[in-house]
């Protein structure tokens, strides 16, 4: 069964695209379950994409057949590209029926959005928090208002005496944004990040997390702390095909 905050459906919300309710972003399992199937929804989305493109091509040319006299007049190639116009019926109807099924799928709860945050790798951290007035992480709502997104390595973590805060040196890897061009005549849109960044987060928002582990960041625009953290390779990647996805939209708005 999927979670619910103040009467809001975590899948539900997730796929009308309405913004999270009121406090939702500090409950922890209401949040791993709607990111979960916001990234599921995105892998539907590419697949019909693929599948889109693929029934728009046109048929392959069929050759002429070569006029051989001694030979009765070769039939008509019709049928070949009726028989492909069928096989294209069957793949569209493959298609609709996969489709259907995988958001049957996402309803039942079979998705990774119904499973208990518990279960997830200790290298993924599912706490992931986002103050940007409910817009979710890696939307180009929440791309136009951001600092700094960026990939990067932890390479140091360290507890400060007597509390349960955590100072993480990251080494970034491949940042996002700012944009910096390559070329000097380009219009600049930010201003090249250090390459290590220092951090401080409470431990409950990237549980277990170790030096040498890769890690997501999001830090909004004015801000100097990230309100968004994923841990683990496994996260990374969903969250990293969101922000890719959604760059070019975010570079044609202004935050606000």
């Amino acid at each position: 069964m999927s979670t619910e905050h103040d009467g809001a459906d975590a899948l539900m919300t997730a796929i009308t695209g309405e913004p999270l309710p009121p406090g939702a972003r500090e409950d922890a399992a209401f949040l791993a379950e709607h990111r979960a199937a916001e990234a599921d929804l995105a892998v539907l989305r590419e697949q019909l994409g693929l599948i889109g493109h693929a029934l728009a091509e046109p048929p392959p040319a069929t050759p002429a057949p070569e006029p051989a006299p001694a030979l009765p007049v070769r039939p008509s190639p019709r049928p070949r590209r009726r028989a492909f116009s069928l096989a294209l019926g069957g793949l569209a109807v493959a298609a609709a029926a996969s489709v259907m099924a995988g958001m049957g799928w996402l309803m039942s709860g079979g998705g990774t959005g119904a499973a208990d945050s518990s279960s997830l790798d200790a290298g993924s951290s599912a706490e992931k928090q986002s103050d940007a007035g409910g817009v979710a992480f890696g939307s180009a709502r929440y791309l136009a208002c951001s600092g700094l997104v960026a990939e990067g390595e932890a390479t140091a973590v360290e507890r400060l005496p007597g509390t349960t805060t955590l100072r993480i040196t990251l080494s970034l890897t491949r940042v996002y944004l700012p944009e910096v061009p390559e070329a000097p005549e380009e219009d600049a849109k930010g201003s090249k990040p250090d390459e290590e960044q220092v951090f401080v987060v409470d431990e409950n928002v990237v549980p277990g997390i170790r030096a040498g582990d890769p890690v997501l960041v999001g830090v909004p625009r004015g801000a100097d702390q990230p309100d968004f953290w994923a841990v683990g390779e496994r996260q990374i990647a969903l969250e990293r095909a969101m922000v890719t996805a959604s760059l070019p939209e975010a570079r044609e708005l202004t935050c606000g």
